[in-house]
């Protein structure tokens, strides 16, 4: 009866060592990429988004900043639209001139892919040569205005990735 409680006892004190050991062994499979939404539906877009971005972030630790102007919607009005771009194009300006520092992400996006462009290229206006050094810009947006933002960026010494939504 004592051998089989001391088995018991070893079994009770190995099974969990052994658990942990297959539970190391499993390797975590990774998610497909998602692809970038074919409406303008914000909710698909800001999960598509948070993918991207988080593909993306490589070495930072920092949360990202993500800047992501929504699609003209079908019942607002042009000036409706053209507040949320200003309100959008402030909080990106007052960033880029108060500086990022080095670690750090910024994310533009939007379905509007030129807008955006626009908004990236107001948003770096005045920002100095090399001020940025050590902060990864991602542009996810159509191929048509990569390379207007590009121009306005790479000066600043930022890591420039731009990512086609697709």
């Amino acid at each position: 009866m004592k051998t089989i409680a001391r088995l018991m006892l070893a079994a009770c004190l190995v099974l969990p060592f052994a658990a942990c050991k297959k539970h190391e062994e499993a390797k975590p499979v990774e998610a497909a990429p998602l692809t970038a939404p074919k409406t303008a539906d914000d909710a698909e877009w800001k999960k598509y988004l948070q993918d991207v971005v988080t593909r993306n972030m490589g070495n930072i630790t920092n949360s990202p900043f993500v800047y992501y102007l929504p699609a003209k919607g079908a019942t607002e009005s042009d000036d409706e639209y053209q507040g949320k771009y200003n309100r959008q194009l402030e909080q990106a300006s007052n960033a880029m001139a108060r500086g990022i520092v080095a670690g750090n992400l910024i994310a533009f996006a939007s379905p509007d892919s030129a807008r955006m462009a626009d908004l990236v290229v107001a948003s770096f206006q005045g920002v100095q040569p090399d001020a940025m050094k050590g902060v990864r810009v991602l542009f996810i947006g159509a191929p048509a205005d990569n390379e207007r933002v590009k121009a306005v960026v790479a000066p600043t010494g930022v890591d420039y990735v731009f990512i086609e939504a697709k």
